[in-house]
């Protein structure tokens, strides 16, 4: 571990301090259009322009970090980053704002990109196992934490936004001081949908679903707690809850899912998460009933807690399922084609999930990530009728974030082996000899 800080701790220390930039910002730019009475249908348009830069930035940026460079990349799309969201506070307009979440998401998939084809290249076959958790812990902690930066000043203010710039300017001084060379950039090949779909159509399909779900999911939840009337510190307690508790059971789901059969434990989660998203309603009910018979929202955070424990390992879960039924060399470029679909997905989720909440009420949110669950639990229980189980000894969990970029999933320890430098030492030669008779 000491070796692993040692060698990348200026790009750690660098993407921290962007998750914790973006942390705020996600959920600033929610309880923002709520305070300035964005409808609904426009906060969820608003919104998904981030995953529409994502999946534009995701096709079109390895072929320009090629041609120009992983440093250059880096600095070049977080200073844009910084600066979008300063023009945030000056044009107060849900267009607007749709137009600078795509450069913000243009920006984020070339930093993730960078990042990690950087950690990549640092990692060994002993190692990357390790190098992939301490990333994911500090992507997800520090987005975690960024969320409390809400309690920093009022939405309202154009403070916020110059603080995130200040934070996301920060992030780029570790990285460009590095003396450390970049690596050079290896296109990832992708296999085609078809081929994917062929070997895993509940892999493929249950990608899709995810996509939309994971997008409104954390571009909205803030949205429905400001909605909701809670207090700007518990609604930075209940996104960092979101962001945590999801990280934290990507582990011991991940390990019954090697137990048993993979597919089954995603058809359990999938209906759990349902199930908690349906007590998440109640509860939310029973906070404003008269006094007498109001709760307090401890419950709530109960509910989104498991409702986060069983979704958010899922993506991990439908990757690893899928790797179930493909050889171990085409691992990277199944998980490349599952993140396209994964993207494609989420590009209109937090529209969708806008329209739920104009046609019932704000908790039309978790209405919708119930019905998108239940979608792919019913799903799964029919591919499990159709297909029997595959046993294969290469396939196994890996813990990933949902943001991972196909250099990323590299670091997945159960993909082909990282060519490792070969030292050469010289060697002495000694002739023997023989006397001459």
């Amino acid at each position: 571990m000491n070796k692993i800080l040692k060698n990348s701790w200026a790009l750690f220390m660098g993407m921290g301090a962007l998750m914790l930039a973006y942390g705020f910002q996600g959920s600033l730019l929610g309880v923002r259009a709520v305070k300035e009475e964005f409808s609904l249908a426009a906060t969820g348009f608003m919104m998904s322009g981030y995953f529409v830069g994502y999946f534009i930035g995701a096709i079109t940026i390895p072929k320009l970090i090629s041609r120009v460079g992983h440093i250059r990349i880096f600095a070049a799309f977080a200073s844009i980053a910084s600066l979008v969201i300063l023009v945030h506070a000056v044009f107060i307009n849900p267009f607007v704002w749709f137009l600078l979440r795509i450069l913000t998401g243009v920006s984020m998939v070339s930093i993730y990109t960078v990042a990690e084809s950087w950690l990549n290249d640092r990692a060994s076959n002993k190692n990357r196992g390790s190098v992939l958790s301490l990333y994911m812990v500090i992507l997800y902690g520090a987005m975690g934490c960024g969320m409390f930066f809400l309690n920093f000043s009022n939405p309202v203010n154009f403070e916020p936004f110059i603080l995130i710039s200040v934070i996301t300017s920060g992030a780029l001084i570790p990285i460009l001081l590095t003396k450390r060379k970049p690596p050079t950039f290896k296109k990832i090949e992708s296999m085609s949908l078809r081929e994917v779909y062929m070997s895993s159509p509940f892999g493929m399909v249950s990608s899709f679903f995810y996509g939309t779900i994971q997008s409104a999911l954390f571009t909205l939840l803030a949205v429905y707690a400001a909605g909701m009337n809670f207090t700007i510190f518990q609604i930075s307690v209940v996104t960092f809850l979101l962001s945590v508790s999801g990280a934290i059971s990507q582990w011991p789901i991940g390990k019954i899912s090697d137990m048993y059969d993979r597919r089954k434990v995603i058809i359990i989660v999938s209906f759990a998460a349902a199930f908690f998203a349906l007590c998440a309603i109640f509860a939310s009910g029973q906070m404003y009933m008269p006094d007498g018979l109001a709760t307090s929202k401890f419950w709530f955070y109960v509910f989104l807690i498991l409702f986060s424990f069983c979704s958010l390992p899922m993506f991990s879960l439908i990757l690893a399922h899928t790797n179930d039924f493909i050889p171990k060399e085409k691992f990277v470029a199944a998980g490349a084609s599952l993140q396209f679909t994964f993207g494609m997905g989420a590009m209109g989720g937090p529209f969708l999930c806008s329209i739920f909440m104009n046609l019932t009420n704000l908790n039309g949110f978790f209405v919708f990530l119930m019905f998108f669950h239940i979608l792919i639990g019913v799903y799964g229980v029919y591919r499990s009728k159709v297909r029997p189980v595959v046993e294969n000894p290469d396939s196994q969990f890996v813990a990933m974030p949902q943001s991972i970029t196909p250099a990323g999933i590299e670091l997945n320890p159960t993909t082909e082996p990282i060519e490792e430098p070969v030292k050469t030492n010289p060697v002495s030669i000694f002739i023997e000899e023989k006397p001459l008779k």
